[in-house]
């Protein structure tokens, strides 16, 4: 099995590339299904989801797609701090309009609860959030996440945008921390 080393962590490969790719094309068809006649905009959370967005976004074919991003964080070494940082807002009117939260990870909910209330406030028409992996066992917050390509259990993984304090997010296949 493929493994890596980043920092003073080891890591193993738990899902590969082709999967996920699958995966994405899956979810891309059932957000075309049910958005059609929609003019949604994508909303991708960095760092981790720019991988996500632009695979997920090659395979959306509704008209008048649009996509921004802003920046949360409440990540720090291999667990959650518990607070969540606005580091960069959201520029565009969404007052009448469809977003879709594009997230890497959803697992305690924090984030993308507090962002769900903060869009809110904005007069948006629905908020649908979609997540390329999700670990519902985490999720410790009451929240709905309409689409995922992945639940996984509640192990720390990097790849494919997510990382271990910077490093692996460049990595096309999803690995799992080694148990020590």
């Amino acid at each position: 099995m493929k493994k890596v080393r980043l920092h003073d962590k080891e890591f193993q490969v738990s899902i590969e590339a082709a999967a996920i790719d699958r995966e994405i094309e899956r979810v891309a068809g059932e957000i075309n299904r049910d958005l059609q006649g929609e003019r949604p905009l994508f909303l991708s959370i960095l760092n981790g989801a720019f991988m996500f967005t632009s695979d997920l976004l090659k395979c959306i074919t509704l008209e008048g797609t649009e996509v921004s991003f802003v920046k949360i964080a409440s990540y720090a070494g291999t667990s959650s701090t518990g607070r969540v940082k606005e580091l960069i807002g959201l520029n565009e009117d969404i007052t009448g309009r469809t977003l879709v939260i594009v997230e890497d990870m959803v697992d305690s909910g924090k984030s993308m609860v507090h962002l769900k209330e903060m869009l809110l406030k904005k007069s948006p028409k629905q908020i649908k959030i979609v997540a390329m992996f999700y670990k519902p066992k985490a999720l410790v917050h009451e929240l709905t996440v309409d689409y995922h390509c992945f639940a996984l259990e509640n192990d720390f993984v990097v790849g494919r945008g997510l990382d271990y304090d910077g490093l692996g997010r460049n990595l096309p296949d999803l690995y799992t921390l080694c148990k020590d």
